[in-house]
């Protein structure tokens, strides 16, 4: 059964949200998402800057995120960074580093803001597993807050045999509970707020909830995967974002991969504006 503030939460429209939020990056996503009409976000699971760049340009005015795995591409620099962040101002879409922190607070901290890759200076968005507890949430925010950053909890994976489940998944919601300040949202299945108690205060409380595993047509891969359909995800679920990748740019080129990413905008939306209906 779920709450009476997630089931408020699913009724409300995108906009309507906002105010929900004192976190910049999830005001940022919802306003992005209610005006360009897309609550699709493209995973570019490539391996160099000119595949993920081509691949962005093609699908950026379709989406309201595009996801990144930047420790995957062979020739990460600063001109993909500059780039990057040049065609997310232009086509209006945000950031989201798919990095699944996972070490102590000071460590996690690092990762965040130094080395290759200083993720923070560019990301908007990035997300943390709560196997390590308050102190990963915690190293993350010193970077992430001063810069208008936003954190995912992983409550939920969209693989088999996940381990992310039952009491795990509770304490993931307690403990963004904890710090609402820093952690706008979940990368989840579904509602996993609903599957927690109710907060003590009995305030209604506003999770995104960004959901991986979505396709039109495949119902998994050889490597775990496992695929729901956008309203499975969206209307059924309450789910407020959905995360494509090989489903969209697995095609011969740019015109298939506009067209793909379209599709998949609609049948979001559409499944969007039928939940607030109900």
């Amino acid at each position: 059964m779920s709450s009476p503030s997630s089931k408020a939460t699913t009724s409300k429209t995108y906009g309507e949200r906002v105010a929900s939020h004192s976190n910049q990056a999830a005001k940022d996503l919802l306003l992005t998402m209610e005006r360009k009409k897309t609550n699709l976000c493209v995973s570019v699971d490539v391996t160099t800057k000119e595949e993920l760049l081509k691949i962005v340009e093609a699908v950026g005015e379709s989406c309201c995120c595009v996801k990144t795995h930047c420790d995957i591409i062979s020739d990460f620099d600063q001109d993909l960074v500059d780039r990057l962040v040049a065609l997310s101002k232009s086509l209006d879409f945000q950031i989201f580093e798919d990095r699944k922190f996972a070490d102590i607070g000071n460590t996690v901290s690092l990762q965040y803001s130094s080395g290759v890759h200083r993720i923070a200076s560019w990301s908007h968005l990035t997300n943390a597993h709560a196997l390590p507890g308050d102190g990963i949430v915690t190293g993350l925010s010193t970077v992430g807050l001063p810069l208008s950053r936003g954190l995912l909890l992983l409550a939920e994976m969209s693989s088999a045999g996940s381990l992310a489940t039952g009491a795990y998944t509770i304490e993931t919601v307690q403990m963004a509970r904890r710090h609402p300040e820093f952690v706008v949202g979940f990368i989840a299945q579904q509602r996993v707020e609903r599957l927690a108690p109710p907060p003590s205060s009995g305030e209604e409380e506003d999770f995104l909830v960004l959901t991986p595993g979505v396709g039109l047509v495949s119902k998994g891969d050889k490597m775990g995967q496992q695929y729901r359909t956008p309203r499975q995800v969206v209307f059924e679920s309450g789910c407020d974002v959905i995360i494509v990748g090989r489903g969209i740019y697995g095609g011969s080129g740019v015109e298939e991969w506009k067209s793909e990413a379209d599709r998949y905008r609609v049948e979001g939306w559409k499944a969007y504006e039928e939940r607030l209906l109900v």
